[in-house]
Order: structure tokens, then C-alpha cells, then sequence
């Protein structure tokens, strides 16, 4: 049996269910939709008296169709977005932020992504929320495990930053928001699959030692080159900002081993700095001496030659002297000769051929002549 809601259907009339009661509205009663669409349909009859099926009601609504359509093209673009325009699916153009205008679909369509924001992927490591511990970060050995150039083995975890990189100034075609869009498909799996290629290359070409020591930086550096290189030629429209070095560390297993190794190679390069210190002030102090004892040497040389030419040529004065007179020279270097002999001496000399007739003095003064003391001089007594 067919009924309507308005006459209240079996149950009787009004909004009642079959419990005797309705439901019951809280609030504000919403306007009737029916009635809405009634209404409308007032409006234009009114704005049309001969109705739609006239041809000036046609006209005025494909006007109105028309206009709707025409307005449908107007877009905005965000600050940190780029428009890529889009001619029947193909690629004509950008449009940079701000309100723009493209030919209503389907004609044209428009889509903004953003070029601006930069974007960061974790290669080694994932970082999520612990209800318990809050952000915790879990290491993924299959991508962080490197072979380095020398046999060994390396745990690296970096981070790359990427954006959409900017359009070649006056160039139609290298357009990175298009090429981003259109050539990549999975934009950030592309840049880690070639980020974690160009860091197992880099490794692979390097030694351990630089990595775990001062070669981080130029590691970076290289990486980021060669990704940008791969990058480039699959035309992806991706700019690499920077590349990341997080943790370089040897693996869990025998990580206690190399910091073995690497305290004993510290302790050799300190050993070596402080051989060389050494060296340096022990080497210059040697030269010095070796220096001041050849020119001790050669002064002495010259010393002695110096006093040998003096000899000789006061020898050469002299016997020209003693050529001259021979007795008067003889007894001038006996007696010169004998001064230097008794010089030190303390005896006293008398010549008794000069004492004349009157024989030996009784007495003598001899200690005043000597130097001694009077008490010493009585006890040896009298000399006669």
C-alpha cells in the first residue's frame, strides 16, 4: 500500500512513528529543499515570463553557461607553488604565484606543485613516533652497510634535502616543475634509490681511515655532485641542496675493535709528533755545536799561525841580533833565561866572588829579602 509522509501513514496523520511519537527537533526547523527549488522556479518565471522553452530563455542560459565556463579559468597559484599549464594533456607553459588565467577545461588544465618547500629523505636510518619513547629512530642495515675502498666495511646514515629545481633562465624545455611532473614518477624513490648508489660509489673508491676521520665533508661534496649528475640526465627536475653525513661508524659487531685500532693509531701519530718535535730541537742544537766547534777549530788555526809567524820572526830578530854581537846576545838570554827559571823560587843566591876580601856577612836580613816570617826565619837560624 502506497502512502505519503504528509498524511501521517498508517499510523494517523503528523510526523508520528509507530510508537505515537515523532521525531522531535532541536533547534531551528532547516528550510525545505522542495520548497527552495519552488522558489527558484518563481524567481524565473518571473525574470521570464514565456519560460524556458522560449528562445530568449535558451539564449540567456547559454549566456550564463557560457560565462560560468569562460570564469571557470581563472586559478591562484601560492607563493611557494609554480603553475604548469597544460594544453589538451601537453605542456605549454608556467605561471608564476598569484592569480592567473588558463582556458577553461578541457581545454587547458593547470596543476601547482610546490617548488619552493625543501624536502629531506633519511637513508640509512627511520625515524618514527614511539607512544612510550616518543621519536625513535631505527637503522635499516640493508641501505647503510657500505663496502669502502680498502675491504672494509662502514655503517653510513646521511640525509639529502631536495627541492624542484628552478627553470633554466630562457629555456622553453628544461622547465623543472614540468620535468618533476611528467619524467618522474616516483620522485622520491628515484632520489633515494641514486642517493644510496652515489654514497656506495663514493665509499667504494675511499679508504676507511678518511671516512671515519676528515674526508666527511669531501664525501658529501662528491655525492652530491654525482646525484645531481644521475639526476640531470633523467631530466627529473629535482634540485640536491645538500647531502648529509649523520653517523660514519664502523659495524655494531666489531665497533669495539676499531676503536681499538683507532687509539693505537693515535697513539702512534702522538709517538711520531713527539719524535719529530725531538728531532727538530735536537738536530739545530747539534748543528750549533758542530758549527761552534769548526769555528773554535778554525780560530785555533789561525791562533797558531799567528804565534808560529810571531816566533819566527822574533827568532829571525833575534839571531839577526846575536850575528851582530854573539857574546852580549849570549849573556842577555842567560839571563833572561834564568830570571824565568828562578822566578818562582824562593831561595836566595849570594855570589860569594863578589863579596871582595872581607869573606862571609855574619848576618843577613833574610827574612824581609824572602817574604817569611820573623818566628820561621829564628828557627832556621843564621846563614853564613
Amino acid at each position: 500500500m502506497s502512502w505519503k509522509n504528509q498524511s501521517g501513514g498508517p499510523w494517523g496523520g503528523g510526523p508520528r512513528g509507530p510508537w505515537g511519537t515523532g521525531p522531535q527537533s532541536s533547534g531551528p526547523n532547516s528550510p525545505d529543499l522542495e520548497e527552495l527549488i519552488r522558489r527558484g522556479q518563481e524567481r524565473l518565471r518571473t525574470a521570464m515570463p514565456g519560460g524556458f522553452g522560449t528562445g530568449k530563455g535558451i539564449i540567456i542560459v547559454l549566456v550564463l553557461a557560457i560565462l560560468a565556463w569562460l570564469l571557470s579559468g581563472f586559478y591562484r597559484v601560492e607563493p611557494d607553488e609554480q603553475g604548469v599549464v597544460l594544453r589538451f594533456g601537453k605542456f605549454v607553459g608556467t605561471t608564476n604565484p598569484g592569480l592567473n588565467y588558463h582556458m577553461p577545461y578541457p581545454i587547458e588544465t593547470v596543476l601547482t606543485p610546490q617548488v619552493t618547500r625543501v624536502n629531506r629523505i633519511d637513508i640509512g636510518i627511520r625515524t618514527g613516533d614511539d607512544p612510550r619513547r616518543g621519536a625513535a629512530a631505527r637503522d635499516v642495515a640493508e641501505e647503510s652497510l657500505m663496502l669502502t675502498g680498502d675491504e672494509n666495511i662502514v655503517d653510513v646514515d646521511f640525509a639529502v634535502f631536495w627541492m624542484v629545481k628552478p627553470a633554466a633562465p630562457g629555456s622553453s624545455e628544461d622547465v623543472g616543475a614540468a620535468n618533476f611532473l611528467f619524467n618522474v614518477q616516483n620522485p622520491e624513490g628515484t632520489i633515494k634509490a641514486v642517493a644510496e648508489s652515489a654514497m656506495r660509489e663514493v665509499v667504494g673508491r675511499t679508504n676507511i681511515q678518511p671516512i671515519l676521520t676528515g674526508a666527511r665533508q669531501n664525501i658529501e661534496t662528491a655525492v652530491q655532485e654525482l646525484m645531481q649528475r644521475t639526476l640531470d640526465s633523467y631530466k627529473a627536475g629535482i634540485l640536491v641542496t645538500q647531502v648529509q653525513l649523520q653517523k660514519v661508524d664502523p659495524p655494531q659487531q666489531v665497533i669495539d675493535a676499531f676503536r681499538d685500532v683507532q687509539a693505537a693509531r693515535a697513539d702512534a701519530e702522538r709517538l711520531q709528533n713527539e719524535a719529530q718535535s725531538y728531532a727538530n730541537r735536537v738536530v739545530p742544537e747539534a748543528r750549533g755545536d758542530s758549527a761552534r766547534i769548526t769555528q773554535g777549530a778554525e780560530g785555533y788555526k789561525e791562533r797558531a799561525i799567528i804565534e808560529a809567524r810571531g816566533q819566527a820572526a822574533r827568532f829571525l830578530s833575534v839571531l839577526a841580533e846575536y850575528q851582530k854581537a854573539p857574546e852580549v846576545t849570549r849573556q842577555r838570554l842567560y839571563l833572561e833565561t834564568m830570571e824565568r827559571v828562578f822566578d818562582g823560587m824562593d831561595k836566595v843566591i849570594i855570589d860569594q866572588a863578589a863579596s871582595g876580601n872581607s869573606g862571609v856577612v855574619p848576618y843577613l836580613p833574610l827574612a824581609p829579602l824572602s817574604g817569611r816570617t820573623p818566628a820561621a826565619a829564628a828557627g832556621q837560624g843564621a846563614v853564613k
